[in-house]
């Protein structure tokens, strides 16, 4: 009999993780962890759904001066230490706030939705208003930041919003201010993706630099993201600066499952027999010296388990997570980049120079940042040592990596979403000159225009005939002809049957695959001896 266990599946708020009895891996290691670096500003990069959220609340929780949080760490690890927990347990203003909804096709739809942002963190706080020790001009501000119906506060009061919560909180307890910022970099990839990234920097840049930079009130501040933004891009003279990313060994064990988390929540829920599996899917990430897994999917498999002892591992991280930013490299640079996803597709792997420090607005300026990026966000992982063949670990040069797919999660999105983004790009390319070769009958530019057109598709050999069989299907039938395809084979019948109803004409198109260059003659004669027959 299996064990029952209340699995926190899609909740990121540690107090009602803790309150109501759900399971928990212990990651308040990294209160320790971060006091102890003495930063005043530590950035800390991550994929989605590694649990940047969950930690930040953790940490909000345990420094927030309005709350008394000592039985929600009762029994962790942070707990043990006795005389930190005195010192720093309840006893800062506490300021935590989101940017991961501030989103929008333009740029004053965001403006709005990062004001709401700014306007619901005001209220969380608006026992300010009536603080004695506050200034009257400083509640004028903060009651137009928090009436989002009526108030009207202009971009300078936005820029500044942080700044003066921080001021009024100061004032208020007489305690210099923890700021905890989650997702910083959301608007700028929204920015980037709609094209207001210049405006969106500007308010975003003047936040930061007024809350971070020389700021008597900040006692320190912890910011997660995705990616890296460039510090000369919107930390500009931040001082005492550190960022902790995937390649860093500091709070890797921190961010994400290790080996030893998923061996005591599979003990503890009775699925040790499933730990194969799991690793197989759900294992493969290499961040700084841990192994990783993927907190979000090792959670929702176990928990479809306890509903399901037969289920089957899947892709839950996915739809979870904008893939915006690699679909526009796609759009953008499909030719250039397909022969190394194959390579990768196909079990291998590539070796690239890694980007940490990024600008939105420069990002598709070098193929570099492509793999950069997916890197960063999870879709690859570098490589070990003792994974790599003979002296190829030593040739790597400063700042390369050797990347490969981590997983068979990440290898089903890359057989089937990225596959597809790159069957719709090959789809919408002028096919004019390929299609009139196969009406006049033109058969060397015909391989030529189907080479091109290949090349802007990505393909690996566990395809073989069946892949090119659907892209010859797709390519015509996408161009207004009727397809009759027969994708069974020994009936018959030719694999595609493409007809030109206009001009009277039918093209048969038989596929073959070849393991070798030597095979392929014969394949073809084979391939003309049935659409003969």
């Amino acid at each position: 009999m299996k064990n029952s266990m209340k699995l926190p599946v899609g909740i990121e708020n540690f107090e009602e993780i803790r309150t109501d009895g759900y399971y928990y891996i212990d990651k308040s290691g990294l209160i320790t962890n971060i006091l102890n670096a003495g930063a005043e500003v530590t950035l800390i990069t991550r994929p989605r759904r590694f649990g940047k959220t969950l930690n930040m609340r953790m940490l909000a929780s345990f420094f927030d001066i309005r709350k008394n949080s000592s039985a929600l760490f009762e029994g962790l690890e942070i707990a043990e230490n006795q005389s930190l927990c005195s010192a720093w347990m309840n006893q800062c203003p506490t300021l935590f706030l989101t940017f991961k909804d501030v989103d929008g096709l333009t740029f004053e739809s965001a403006k709005d939705m990062l004001r709401a942002q700014i306007a619901q963190i005001c209220n969380e706080h608006d026992y300010l208003l009536d603080s004695k020790a506050v200034s009257e001009n400083d509640k004028q501000t903060f009651r137009q930041l928090a009436d989002v119906v009526n108030g009207r506060p202009d971009d300078t009061m936005l820029k500044t919003s942080l700044v003066l919560l921080m001021r009024m909180m100061q004032a208020h307890y007489g305690k210099s201010v923890i700021l905890l910022l989650d997702e910083y970099d959301v608007p700028m990839a929204k920015a980037s993706a709609h094209g207001y990234y210049d405006q969106m920097l500007e308010i975003i840049r003047a936040i930061m630099s007024t809350a971070l930079k020389d700021n008597s009130y900040l006692q320190f501040a912890v910011i997660t993201g995705c990616l890296k933004i460039s510090k000369e891009s919107i930390f500009t003279g931040t001082n005492n600066f550190i960022s902790d990313t995937i390649t860093d060994s500091r709070l890797n064990e921190y961010f994400g499952f290790t080996q030893a988390d998923v061996e005591r929540i599979l003990a503890d829920t009775g699925y040790q027999d499933k730990s194969e599996l799991v690793r197989a899917w759900y294992d493969g990430y290499h961040f700084g010296r841990f192994d990783i897994y993927c907190p979000w999917d090792v959670l929702n498999y176990i928990y479809r388990l306890q509903y399901d002892p037969d289920a089957r591992p899947q892709s839950f991280w996915k739809n979870t997570s904008d893939n915006a930013i690699i679909r526009s490299f796609i759009d953008m640079k499909g030719n250039s980049i397909s022969e190394k996803l194959e390579i990768l597709m196909a079990g291998g792997y590539i070796r690239e120079r890694i980007v940490e420090d990024m600008t939105y607005d420069y990002l598709h300026s070098s193929e570099e940042n492509f793999w950069s990026i997916l890197y960063l966000t999870g879709y690859l992982t570098r490589m070990r040592e003792a994974d790599l063949p003979g002296t190829e670990w030593d040739s790597l040069q400063e700042g390369e990596f050797a990347l490969t797919i981590p997983n068979a999660e990440v290898r089903e999105i890359f057989e089937s979403t990225i596959q597809k983004w790159f069957s719709d790009y090959a789809q919408v390319s002028d096919r004019k000159a390929l299609f009139d070769a196969v009406w006049n009958g033109d058969t060397e530019k015909l391989t030529k225009e189907m080479n091109k057109l290949l090349r802007q598709t990505i393909s690996y050999h566990d395809y073989r005939e069946d892949f090119y069989h659907a892209f010859l299907a797709g390519t015509f039938a996408g161009g207004g002809y009727m397809v009759e395809s027969n994708k069974e084979h020994g009936e018959g019948r030719s694999d595609v049957v493409v007809k030109n109803m206009r001009g009277g004409r039918i093209a048969i198109f038989e596929a073959k695959y070849s393991k070798s260059l030597e095979k392929l003659e014969d394949a073809c004669n084979t391939a003309l001896r049935q659409i003969n027959d």
